[in-house]
């Protein structure tokens, strides 16, 4: 009979540690949270008038953004940056963005 509540931590623990993020991957949480940032960044990029948000890419990794693609301007590329900074759980921006 004692071996089942041990048993149970032992399931415990293993799932704890089966969720933990490591440097080269992410846990289930942060995966979560890139999720929603890139999301949310790719809404702002959306509300921007100024932006073709169509030719931008949004890709997110322990809250550093990386955005892709082709744009018309510099001005254009220092707005999507600008944008992607604002929201909320961006840690960094990476730009591979290029002119048209």
């Amino acid at each position: 009979m004692r071996s089942v509540p041990m048993l149970a931590v032992a399931m415990l623990l293993a799932l704890f540690v089966g969720c933990a993020s490591t440097e080269s991957s992410s846990g289930t949480g942060e995966y979560i949270d890139d999720t929603v940032i890139t999301t949310k960044v790719k809404a702002a990029i959306f509300n921007e008038p100024t932006l073709k948000s169509a030719e931008i890419n949004v890709e997110t990794y322990k809250g550093v953004v990386q955005l892709s693609g082709f744009v018309s301007s510099k001005a254009d590329i220092q707005t999507a940056i600008r944008v992607a900074r604002s929201v909320k759980g961006v840690k960094s921006v990476s730009n591979d963005m290029e002119l048209k």
